[in-house]
């Protein structure tokens, strides 16, 4: 592998799994949330305001980062009763075609993302006494992350390297 995209390879690495440590650990915490929601309002007859609010935007984090992740590792399922019929230099065309509109739906995600975040800067959740800005930022993040882990995708094929499929082995096994 050469040097460069071995580099970037790790280093998107390491972004995967950061973003796979965040996405879980937003799933715990939105689960303690939850329970402490329910006990406060059925135990102690007094409701958390903010766990709701809260609990939905760490929702939209760990949706869109764990969607990237899986884009990146190829665990997204994809249609592929014609690819069977294909001789390999078809499939790679078409695996690339499909990794560039990945990556252009997670561009248009930031770009509109970070436009709806715009918009709502100056709204204030009253719940959570932030920004309404805080809303649409995990579908910034994601998005950022899809485009990214999509070219990655893009560079590994253009390299004559291998990426994984839903069902393969994770591209670092295969690299």
């Amino acid at each position: 592998m050469q040097p460069h995209l071995k580099f970037a390879a790790q280093i998107l690495r390491l972004v995967s799994t950061a973003a796979l440590w965040l996405a879980g650990a937003g799933l715990i915490l939105m689960t303690v949330f939850i329970t402490a929601q329910v006990f406060m309002r059925y135990v102690m007859n007094d409701s958390l305001v903010w766990s709701e609010p809260a609990s939905v935007i760490l929702m939209g984090w760990f949706i869109f980062l764990g969607a990237a992740v899986g884009i990146r590792e190829g665990y997204h399922l994809s249609f592929d009763v014609l690819l069977y019929f294909l001789p390999q230099g078809a499939k790679l065309v078409l695996y690339s075609i499909s990794d560039a509109v990945v990556a252009a739906f997670g561009a248009g995600m930031a770009w509109y993302g970070a436009e709806l975040a715009l918009s709502t800067w100056d709204v204030k959740l009253p719940s959570l006494g932030v920004s309404g800005a805080v809303d649409f930022l995990p579908l910034v993040g994601g998005g950022c992350l899809v485009f990214l882990f999509s070219i990655e995708r893009l560079m590994r094929r253009a390299a004559g390297l291998p990426t994984a499929r839903f069902g393969e082995d994770p591209i670092e096994e295969a690299a």
